[in-house]
């Protein structure tokens, strides 16, 4: 088995693991664990996987619970993941605080997690557990990345693992290149990868979107060090082309779309917005359109798209194509 495929199946029975403890009631024999989730395994092994599994789990914060099915006997235990103790405490932010943890959290809306999801409540349904599946609210991510190693990348981030990759720049045939990632970051509406370029001895930055076929991880984990006080940010800026500009105007409701606030160059307060409110601000706004659209849509029904027509084309194809249509788009 390859590297990602096993990292692959590793993420996928880390989830089962955690989705069934999460969606019982009450504690899961440790009997039925092993018959579902690892029912090819011998008895050393099984005991051996499910305990680094368990560990694995605790480090990411799942607080697992262990106790004895039967008040009587104690010689069969039972596990569960409490929800009251795994969901975060009510948090309190300011607007500003609360706009940079939405830019954030578009970040999970990934297809790998639905997918992984769906499948580890299929087969845990197929098994005849019962799947409370709104306890899973609270584990859902929302990041969303096109780009197909995206995930490679973000994984190598993770565990320290050089990546190799076919790159291709505007215009030029694709070349190996081979990488120790720093971090993956957004900047100027696109996804890159920083890093040490081991081909060249100095640091760069990939665009995700011109990575070509698939990335595969190439060394050990932990076989390198990111330089201390690293700001991906920073070095993307120095070393990704500068964006193009172009000029969008924005209506934006009182209250709301700070993220879309803070890069206005000019601002109309109290104008008329689409619903006939005039508690709207118009926004015009000079920088690049690419993930212009995403940001927009971050903030609902809040935000809408007067200039350019392309962008607004945008968003409202995006609209449309939601699995549940929102009413009739103005």
């Amino acid at each position: 088995m390859t590297p990602e495929a096993q990292t692959e199946a590793k993420s996928e029975r880390l989830l089962n693991l955690l989705i069934m403890l999460l969606v019982q009631r009450h504690l899961v024999p440790k009997a039925r664990i092993r018959a579902i989730l690892y029912p090819d395994h011998s008895d050393d092994a099984f005991e051996r996987k499910f305990d680094r599994d368990k560990e694995e789990l605790r480090s990411l914060g799942v607080p697992i619970e262990v106790g004895a099915i039967d008040a009587l006997f104690d010689d069969e235990p039972g596990y569960r993941v409490r929800r009251d103790q795994f969901a975060l405490p009510e948090i309190d932010l300011d607007p500003e605080e609360a706009a940079v943890v939405g830019l954030a959290a578009k970040v999970w809306d990934h297809a790998r997690f639905a997918t992984a999801a769906s499948d580890a409540v299929r087969k845990l349904t197929a098994a005849g557990v019962d799947v409370d599946t709104s306890r899973l609210d609270i584990v859902q991510p929302r990041l969303r990345a096109d780009e197909p190693s995206f995930e490679v990348f973000l994984e190598a981030v993770r565990d320290r693992v050089p990546v190799r990759f076919d790159y291709a720049r505007a215009g030029a045939a694709p070349q190996t290149r081979h990488l120790q990632p720093w971090g993956v970051t957004r900047y100027a509406g696109r996804w890159y990868v920083v890093g040490q370029d081991t081909d060249r001895s100095a640091e760069r930055v990939f665009r995700l979107s011109r990575v070509r076929g698939r990335a595969h991880t190439d060394g050990d984990p932990g076989s390198y060090d990111v330089p201390p006080g690293t700001d991906l940010r920073e070095v993307a800026r120095r070393l990704a082309p500068a964006p193009s500009h172009e000029r969008s105007v924005l209506l934006v409701r009182q209250g709301a779309g700070h993220t879309l606030r803070r890069d206005a160059v000019d601002l109309e307060v109290g104008v008329t917005g689409p619903d006939g409110r005039d508690d709207w601000d118009r926004l015009v706004l000079t920088r690049g359109t690419v993930g212009l659209a995403d940001e927009v849509l971050g903030h609902g029904p809040a935000a809408f798209v007067e200039e350019p027509a392309t962008l607004r084309e945008a968003v409202v194809t995006r609209l449309r194509a939601l699995p549940d249509p929102v009413g009739d788009l103005p």
